[in-house]
């Protein structure tokens, strides 16, 4: 059962989020918080596997929400919840951890696998959607955080790390380098630990922000 917290101002929209989400058999929504204190007191309260994350939202922002949660041992995965695809904020919380976005229009099948992607640990939810978002909101001077990590990485981990940054899942990367899928998530495992990351979406803001991958190529 994944358990999940929802944080929207709108109750409206908080209603609809459990309607959809309670009504599979392996999801459960554990709490509804109506802005980001909330969130952040009910996550440590309920230690849902997941929360569903609007930014805007009053008292505090879904983006320093997510920080708070994020800082805290053992922090559920997030989702952020949002109206556009290029959302300055959106790119924000990726950086500050969360696992990938989804927009409010989104269908309701689509959100549910959106959860349960996020939930397996397959952090890039929509790759294509995220891979843009990164690479309009990257810096244009490479950061020198990840530099030495970077230089670390074998060949094959480079060839992982740029058609992981492209937004290629495990299995089509495999595809590409005509390895098997289980190759792959050993070289994304490697590669998280040398690039010290959580997760994927964070795997590919150090790909742009590092410049190993340009915007544009």
């Amino acid at each position: 059962m994944i358990d999940i917290l929802i944080a929207d101002d709108d109750p409206l929209v908080r209603v609809g989020l459990r309607a959809v989400l309670d009504g599979e058999p392996d999801l459960q929504v554990v709490g509804e918080a109506s802005d980001g204190r909330e969130a952040v007191a009910m996550t440590s309260d309920l230690a849902p596997n997941l929360v569903i994350m609007d930014i805007r939202m009053p008292n505090l922002d879904g983006l320093s929400a997510t920080r708070q949660i994020m800082a805290e041992p053992n922090p559920p995965q997030v989702l952020v919840l949002t109206t556009f695809e290029l959302d300055e904020y959106v790119y924000e919380a990726l950086q500050a951890g969360a696992a990938g976005f989804v927009l409010k229009r989104i269908p309701p099948n689509d959100l549910i696998e959106a959860v349960r992607v996020v939930d397996s640990g397959e952090s890039l939810v929509f790759p294509a959607s995220t891979a843009e978002l990164i690479r309009h909101y990257v810096p244009p001077v490479p950061s020198a955080r990840y530099t030495t990590a970077v230089e670390s990485l074998t060949e094959r981990e480079r060839d992982v790390f740029n058609l992981l940054a492209q937004g290629l899942s495990n299995q089509e990367i495999a595809q590409e380098l005509f390895v098997s899928s289980e190759t792959i998530k050993s070289h994304v495992g490697s590669l998280l630990l040398k690039l010290e990351v959580r997760d994927r979406t964070q795997a590919v803001i150090a790909a742009y922000e590092s410049g190993f991958v340009k915007p544009g190529t």
